[in-house]
């Protein structure tokens, strides 16, 4: 602390640059305050939906009604997710991507994926890949969200039946998310399907590099290499699913798969008398 009587001085002598008189205090940015209180509320409305769903519901719809716009939105769609109503959650999902877009936010894009999602999940593919269209058209998505999002629109092309369309994203997603086994996987199961047995190979190569000990990859390579004359390979690929995970719908295709490749074993070729 300044002693009194040198303070008093320090006045005498700086007479117009020290005043005890209150300052007048720099303008609020109210429209800081509002965002990070907005944050907040997100925040707390997704904590109560992911520890229950029908307490979000709740409180999605609560600050629905507060004004909460598109984030309560959002937050109503993440509500109706976890209760697995996935149609409810595609349609508040649109509706906050709807109105994120009217307000210029860049969160719409990301928006219309979830919704897009949720469709998928629903079994509307047709829906999904319309809000997957939406979102890639915004032009606001870049590199991995961007990757992610073209191999979402595959998933549904190819549940619509169109495969052209969902080689073409997953060429684009093998760009912006080739970090992402998925993408090779799907590639690879594509490729299979059209009989392009070099490309899956390659593929599926990949992804085991990413995701060596993932269910899927091991059924799906053992897959490839049973139509591509490795009988051995794909054998050790599906016993590997089994082993790796025993109650899995890929173990149980992987037992079917090793049933049939053991018959094809034990019936003797045409013309061998050897048994």
């Amino acid at each position: 602390m300044i002693p009194t009587i040198f303070a008093l001085a320090l006045q005498s002598v700086t007479p117009g640059v020290y005043t005890p008189a209150p300052i007048e205090l720099p303008p609020r940015d109210r429209a800081a305050d509002a965002r990070a209180k907005a944050v907040a509320e997100f925040d707390a409305c997704i904590d109560r939906a992911g520890a229950d769903a029908a307490d979000g519901e709740r409180a999605a719809l609560d600050w629905l009604s507060r004004g909460g716009g598109w984030a309560a939105r959002q937050c109503l769609g993440f509500a109706y997710g976890q209760a697995g109503n996935y149609a409810a959650a595609a349609d508040a999902f649109s509706r906050a991507a709807d109105d994120a877009a009217k307000d210029r936010a860049d969160s719409a894009a990301a928006l219309w994926v979830q919704a897009g999602n949720a469709a998928l999940a629903a079994g509307a593919a047709p829906r999904a890949a319309r809000y997957f269209d939406a979102a890639l058209a915004h032009g606001s998505l870049s590199g991995l969200p961007l990757g992610e999002a073209h191999l979402d629109r595959a998933r549904a092309r190819a549940a619509n039946g169109d495969m052209a369309g969902a080689g073409e994203d997953l060429a684009r997603a093998r760009i912006e998310a080739a970090g992402d086994p998925l993408v090779w996987l799907l590639s690879a199961t594509l490729a299979r399907r059209q009989g392009d047995l070099a490309a899956a190979a390659s593929y599926i190569a990949e992804t085991a590099r990413l995701s060596p000990t993932d269910p899927a990859t091991l059924l799906e390579a053992g897959n490839i290499a049973i139509l591509s004359g490795q009988d051995e390979t794909a054998r050790r690929n599906w016993e590997a699913v089994v082993a790796a995970a025993p109650d899995s719908a890929e173990a149980a295709s992987a037992r079917e798969n090793l049933g049939r490749l053991g018959a094809v074993a034990a019936d003797p070729a045409p013309g061998d008398q050897s048994r």
